[in-house]
């Protein structure tokens, strides 16, 4: 079995860990994340047009129609265009007028949010997350009751949570530069891949720390430092296996999913490598530290 003894750099994986929380940070702060109109209100039409317009064109049509306002983002295949909430009266006069500066064009979607409907899914959706990361911690303490002091319920819960949110914080802060220079959004589905990246990093966390528990029951070694090494490296093959699949199946998604999925295969993808990541070079090298500190104090 190859030992790649990732215990005894774990301060290395501690500085990049920091790093990438910190820089993550910062684009949070100074960027932010777009908000999409299902948080802040708004209409979103996605169209096809038989000869693609240029993006100076279709502003140039948004004016003449009256929507100044309107923000275009145009892909390979389609149009997307987001303006203030509208009627359904305003919507068919909006396609009206887009057909005939722009040509003959097919709508693909139309999505329209009012400003309190969208406050509100915004409120839901924080508690949405924070609810589903208590409960899986209250749920993991209750598995690993009655575990000893080193695997106890508690500890257990507290290193998944912070593992879990070590990997969303990252994955958000990627997503928001990504919003910042591509456009990407943070809408419905923005939040559906955020609680799929909890679960995930759960998930693999877990399977790492349960293994690093049974082979303290079986006492392959006297040093904690060992426990971890080798639950590790026993793990290790399953979660690039499992994460190689969800992978490859995210990016097909990504590549040919089409436009209004793109954002959301992106930040799983993100999600799912920095996961697996921090399954193997933090949640495990994590309990070694608490327990170093203990001892010591």
């Amino acid at each position: 079995m190859m030992k790649l003894h990732i215990i005894d750099h774990r301060k290395t994986w501690y500085g990049i860990s920091t790093a990438l929380c910190v820089l993550s940070l910062v684009a949070l702060l100074g960027w932010g994340l777009p908000a999409g109109i299902d948080f802040t209100g708004g209409s979103l039409l996605e169209m096809s047009f038989a000869q693609a317009p240029t993006q100076s064109a279709v502003q140039e049509a948004l004016s003449i129609a009256g929507y100044d306002e309107g923000v275009v983002q145009i892909s390979s295949d389609s149009t997307l265009i987001r303006t203030r909430p509208l009627t359904e009266e305003e919507h068919q006069a909006l396609l009206v007028s887009l057909t005939q500066s722009l040509g003959t064009g097919q709508e693909i979607r139309f999505d329209s949010i009012g400003p309190m409907i969208g406050e509100e899914l915004r409120e839901m959706a924080l508690w949405g997350v924070a609810t589903s990361l208590l409960l899986i911690g209250l749920y993991l303490a209750w598995s690993f009751r009655g575990s000893d002091e080193l695997f106890s319920g508690k500890k257990i819960a507290l290193l998944t949570v912070l593992k879990t949110f070590h990997d969303v914080l990252i994955s958000v802060g990627i997503f928001a530069v990504l919003g910042h220079f591509l456009g990407y959004e943070m809408d419905t589905a923005f939040v559906a891949a955020t609680l799929t990246i909890l679960g995930y990093s759960i998930n693999d966390g877990v399977v790492v720390l349960d293994r690093t528990r049974e082979n303290a029951k079986l006492k392959v070694s006297p040093h904690l430092e060992e426990i971890v090494d080798r639950a590790i490296d026993q793990t290790l093959a399953r979660s690039i296996n499992t994460s190689v699949t969800v992978f490859l199946a995210l990016l097909a998604v990504f590549l040919f999913g089409g436009e209004s999925t793109r954002p959301f295969a992106m930040l799983l993808l993100i999600g799912v490598l920095i996961g697996t990541y921090s399954s193997v070079f933090i949640a495990s090298p994590l309990l070694v530290t608490l327990s170093s500190q203990k001892k010591t104090s």
